[in-house]
């Protein structure tokens, strides 16, 4: 397989879908009701185009990954099996966009990938209230509802593509059963990260435990954990053997990329991300860096922290997120972040190098992965990272306390 790119996996994204969804559009139900004038099939059309539109973008990440850890292990050149590799890749960035779907709507964010969030553009303004066409600032009931239903559709739709692509490639059954233990780890997760919502403020290394855990679930479960397991088992590896080599590299890897996300929202730009900065503070996110923040600032600061995260009101105004973000930075909490992201990236590279052995992986299928791998490191992908740390001066417990986070995680 020549390298998969980020544009191959969304055209054929594009394909699968749409494939899928001209079977949902009912027929007409006569001359007398066309299909312009029939709100139902109105709502059923606006859920199909968002079904394409929410999926365009993206760096693939995954999907990149998946195929890239096939590639390193595949040796025989078979066409029908690439094709069905890159199909189980655009499975998981689909299941990727009813997630992101998912996300919008519980975090309320009004953008994603630069454009208007699906559940706004969704909202009945755009249907016909608002003659510009532009998305609403806020959701209606109509728009909220139809973007659950398009993220329910996208994950069905998702696990289908994903069992026909299982079918013309090795250990098809585990790879079906892989793909569906994923989907049910991103929500546990999703359900751990709303219970963060109540999580007390007083005791930072707890809540630092809680976050670390809940990111092992909602995100490296299906951004790296998954992908590599799927990888392999496509390739006909023996993942059992594999498997806490797997795990602990995807953990590195998976927790090391949220982390990098994570400060992203404190310190980047929503030109570059695509999504209003500060929106984990807006929404009281409890996140590693709040605990890391918490546990550096002074007393009188961190009693203002959790009486902002705890006031009533959900959403902070831009005044307190630009104090808040200010804070990180000035406490250290920033830097300590950046150091943990170096340690993880340290060790995931080391972890990458151990089984990239034990595969007995060629001299090209080893550059393959370990490449594949390195896209997740931060000080390595993430923009405002470009110095290099050259010490990693991490605080003590910290690199335990991180292996401990996902200890008993996707057994």
């Amino acid at each position: 397989m020549k390298s998969v790119t980020a544009a191959r996996v969304e055209q054929r994204m594009e394909e699968l879908l749409q494939r899928r969804c001209d079977h949902l559009i009912a027929p007409e139900s006569g001359p007398d009701q066309p299909l312009d004038q029939n709100p139902s099939q109105e709502a059923l059309q606006a859920v199909i185009l968002q079904a394409i539109e929410a999926g365009r973008g993206g760096k693939r990440l995954r999907a990149l990954l998946l195929c890239d850890v096939w590639r390193a292990l595949e040796s025989e050149q078979n066409p029908d099996r690439e094709q069905a590799v890159v199909d189980l890749a655009c499975a998981l960035e689909v299941y990727q966009t009813s997630a992101l779907v998912h996300d919008d709507i519980i975090d309320g964010s009004p953008r994603r990938r630069g454009r208007p969030a699906a559940h706004l553009a969704l909202s009945r303004s755009v249907a016909g209230n608002d003659s510009s066409g532009r998305a609403p600032a806020k959701p209606d009931a109509r728009g909220a509802g139809l973007g659950i239903l398009l993220g329910d559709l996208l994950a069905s739709l998702s696990t289908d593509m994903a069992l026909q692509a299982a079918a013309k490639l090795p250990q098809g059954t585990a790879i079906g059963r892989a793909f569906q233990a994923m989907q049910t780890a991103v929500v546990t997760g999703q359900v751990l990260d709303m219970g963060m919502e109540e999580a007390c403020l007083d005791d930072p290394e707890r809540l630092r435990r809680q976050a670390l855990h809940t990111m092992a679930w909602k995100t490296a479960s299906y951004t790296t954990l998954a992908p590599l397991a799927l990888g392999l088992l496509a390739s006909g590896a023996d993942l059992e053997e594999h498997k806490e080599s797997v795990r602990a590299l995807g953990l590195d890897l998976g927790l090391a990329y949220q982390l990098a996300d994570d400060l992203l929202d404190v310190t980047g730009d929503d030109r570059r991300t695509g999504k209003p900065v500060g929106g984990d503070i807006r929404e009281g996110k409890r996140t590693v860096l709040l605990a890391d923040t918490l546990a550096m600032v002074d007393p009188d600061q961190a009693k203002e922290i959790r009486r902002l995260y705890s006031c009533t009101s959900q959403v902070r105004n831009k005044t307190q997120v630009n104090m808040v973000r200010d804070l990180m930075q000035s406490c250290g909490a920033v830097e300590a972040s950046r150091r943990r992201m170096a340690d993880l990236s340290v060790r995931a590279q080391a972890r990458a190098q151990a089984l990239a052995d034990d595969l007995h992986l060629s001299t090209g299928g080893r550059t393959i992965f370990l490449k594949a791998c390195r896209r997740f490191l931060p000080l390595a992908t993430t923009a405002g990272y470009h110095e290099r740390v050259s010490s990693i001066d991490a605080e003590a417990g910290q690199a335990s306390e991180v292996q401990r986070a996902g200890q008993d995680e996707h057994e």
